[in-house]
């Protein structure tokens, strides 16, 4: 009887291909121009699109990997996605709940279209370079679930494209009110730009910091131990960076949140 490993295909040097493929395709979007940040996140794409379908020729499935490379970054700089048929654009970008919304529908007025919020609390959105079409959002406020809130948006074609604790997002075709003018006759180039935080937002760190010292000093300052009162003292500061990179760590991490 034949045991567990000799039943099963030997997959690693299918493995070995592709990995040595998505490198030298790293290497070719690197000498393109592409930062490091953004050749990460299309490797790690590319290796998820790759286990998601099945496909063990990475070469079979994108082409020669400099071929590859000079159609996802075009001249324009913006990382684009060479589907069947068609030609995709993606960009991942972040910003706080002071002008999220208004930040979606501008570039949903672009062409650009969220297809979901990922890990790392950014607006996953991709953009058709053949048919380019507008696209409107909105925010709402959800404390009990959504399904409710789904079925009434529904009707008014909107759909959920992402959501986080207490906030989602819905989406809908501008095609429906505007018809043929829906389309993006010459869509803009990609932002230079991935986050978009606010001042308010960066206000709001300062204000918890300042809040969190003035605090401090004052219970350091009743307590009437000038030894106790100066630790406690740069205790509190350093209580109050933690405050404000707590904040700033949970609205990198949802990217919005105020």
């Amino acid at each position: 009887m034949m045991n567990d490993a000799q039943q099963l295909p030997d997959d690693a040097p299918a493995r070995r291909d592709r990995d040595a493929y998505l490198a030298g395709l790293a290497e070719h979007l690197r000498a393109h121009g592409l930062p490091a940040d953004r050749v990460e996140v299309t490797v790690t794409d590319l290796a998820a699109h790759l286990e998601e379908s099945g496909a063990t020729d990475a070469e079979a499935e994108f082409g020669p990997a400099d071929e590859f490379a000079e159609l996802l970054v075009p001249a324009t700089g913006e990382r684009a996605r060479q589907a069947p048929g068609e030609r995709v654009q993606t960009w991942r970008w972040t910003a706080d709940t002071y002008g999220d919304e208004e930040l979606l529908n501008r570039f949903g007025d672009e062409g650009w279209e969220v297809e979901r919020v990922d890990a790392l609390g950014r607006f996953v959105s991709h953009r058709d370079l053949a048919q380019p079409q507008r696209w409107e959002y909105r925010r709402e406020l959800i404390t009990r679930g959504r399904e409710h809130l789904d079925e009434r948006l529904a009707p008014d074609g909107w759909e959920a494209c992402g959501n986080w604790v207490i906030y989602a997002w819905y989406k809908r075709p501008r095609a429906a009110s505007l018809g043929p003018a829906a389309q993006v006759q010459a869509p803009p180039p990609v932002p230079d730009r991935s986050s978009f935080f606010s001042r308010k937002f960066f206000v709001l760190l300062g204000v918890l910091a300042v809040a969190a010292v003035v605090a401090g000093v004052s219970v350091a300052v009743d307590d009437g131990d000038a030894g106790s009162g100066a630790g406690f003292v740069v205790g509190l500061f350093a209580g109050a960076g933690a405050v404000a990179a707590l904040a700033w760590a949970l609205q990198a991490w949802r990217g919005r949140r105020p």
